[in-house]
């Protein structure tokens, strides 16, 4: 079963935000945090791990749900489910424009959130992966002085030299080459990797730091609980 690991919610009501939470643990999603308006959420939602944002279009302060989910995606990239009471034509058509992955309507049941969450969050892979596709049309990517990677032969050369590198170490560089200057998250990466292996946490770290070990001038940035990524000068 597909679902998302950190989960940040924001959602005035206190009950809600207790009885979301009840419901989260149970399928062993951690709630990153909880917010309850958009000047909170703003501030800290970039230092905190969130995979999927579950958003009240009614919350505290003078920006509702649907703006600050406008905020939030000029710069960010994240699926967002809305929750909401309110199913009129005028709320339906602003939600439409947003393109969300999903909306739980009050009052919800624990299946109901879990459906949602399944299908939103195999629908965000599902574009990410078509994303990541159209990005190799792209067939050369000069990363700086001394490394240059092809997508076209999923290659990377230092100084002209092909580097030889084991499969993961491969499939790793080619995701973040997919995605330069653009940070990947370690739901992704791990996803993409080991699919449906069972791995330990540290998998992901050890894997990294045999690309750095063996290329030490390679410029992959890991950014603190969002993900790693490759810096293109």
């Amino acid at each position: 079963m597909i679902l998302p690991k950190n989960i940040v919610i924001v959602e005035d009501e206190v009950i809600t935000q207790r009885y979301l939470q009840d419901i989260l643990s149970q399928y062993e999603i951690t709630v990153s945090a909880c917010f309850d308006n958009a000047k909170d959420t703003l501030a800290h939602l970039r230092g905190i791990p969130c995979d999927l944002l579950l958003m009240d279009i009614n919350i505290k302060g003078a920006m509702d749900g649907i703006q600050l989910a406008r905020e939030i995606l000029r710069t960010v990239t994240l699926p967002i489910v809305f929750i909401t009471a309110h199913n009129d034509d005028d709320t339906l058509e602003e939600l439409l424009e947003l393109a969300p992955y999903g909306f739980i309507g009050k009052p919800f049941s624990s299946k109901d959130v879990l459906v949602t969450l399944k299908v939103a969050y195999k629908r965000y892979l599902t574009h990410i992966e078509s994303f990541i596709s159209k990005e190799k049309e792209v067939l050369d990517i000069e990363i700086n002085r001394t490394y240059h990677y092809s997508k076209q032969t999923s290659e990377l050369y230092e100084n002209d030299i092909c580097v030889r590198l084991n499969k993961k170490q491969r499939m790793l560089l080619s995701i973040l080459a997919s995605h330069p200057n653009r940070p990947v998250s370690y739901d992704l990466l791990i996803s993409k990797i080991w699919e449906n292996d069972t791995i330990a946490d540290s998998a992901l770290r050890t894997l990294v730091y045999s690309l750095r070990k063996l290329l030490p001038e390679l410029p992959i940035v890991s950014h603190s609980k969002i993900g790693y990524m490759l810096a293109i000068e």
